[in-house]
């Protein structure tokens, strides 16, 4: 049986007062679904977000991490010291980091790598451009962007990271891609997994997911969850969409 997640991606937001009240009342609402919960907070908050989920089901990760283990990688944040602060999980290939930052399908299969390789567990990012879907090159790009990560981790490290898709052109843009149109590229996904013997893994949606829409996405049938932007810096709307998933 697949594992289904709810991830939450702050991105570059929050300060110390707003993490503790938006940690404070995800913890207290002691939720009771199925879903695996997690949330990836800034660099400099992973210390506030251990503390206040100590103890609680959500699990703590990151949003990015470094392909190199340590040296002079001036900026960089390892893997090793992800794990010292308790990160169980870290996004590789988001889709603002390849497009903002230059990480190109070998930065991301390393990345993922790195995080495997301490213990970590890579969520590692596929998704299209509007340009590339139009063109329809979307099958092409999703499974390009699978097989570098496959590549380098082989099928043993698959099976130890989850992914998620996640159209370029829905993220931040208030568009979402249609249940169909999910399931449609989950699908793609699933048999080239299946064809690299990768049964388990999970592989969520993100892209502008709320809880009005959540569960018509979570039902399909190879979409094993979400990973959440905006709606997860609001306790209420992210534990509607958790409920959904569950």
């Amino acid at each position: 049986m697949r594992n289904t997640w709810v991830i939450g991606n702050w991105k570059m937001n929050g300060d110390l007062a707003a993490n503790a009240a938006l940690l404070k009342d995800i913890v207290a609402a002691s939720f009771s679904g199925s879903a695996n919960l997690a949330v990836c907070v800034p660099f400099p908050y992973l210390a506030q977000a251990q503390q206040a989920l100590a103890g609680s089901r959500v699990l703590l990760g990151a949003q990015d991490v470094s392909q190199f283990e340590q040296g002079a990688y001036t900026g960089e944040v390892s893997a090793k010291m992800l794990k010292d602060f308790g990160v169980a999980l870290v996004l590789v290939g988001h889709s603002e980091r390849r497009s903002l930052f230059a990480d190109i399908d070998e930065v991301v299969a390393a990345k993922a790598w790195a995080a495997l390789t301490a213990g970590l567990t890579p969520v590692v990012c596929v998704g299209e451009t509007l340009e590339e879907r139009e063109a329809g090159q979307a099958k092409t790009v999703v499974l390009n962007q699978l097989k570098a990560v496959a590549d380098v981790v082989g099928a043993q490290g698959l099976t130890k990271c989850v992914l998620a898709y996640e159209p370029v052109w829905a993220i931040g843009t208030g568009r979402t891609a249609s249940p169909e149109q999910a399931q449609e590229v989950h699908g793609w996904l699933r048999v080239a997994l299946a064809d690299m013997a990768v049964a388990q893994i999970g592989i969520l949606y993100g892209g502008s997911v709320k809880a009005s829409n959540a569960a018509d996405i979570f039902n399909q049938a190879d979409v094993d969850g979400g990973l959440i932007g905006g709606a997860s810096l609001v306790a209420s709307e992210f534990l509607s969409i958790a409920a959904a998933a569950s």
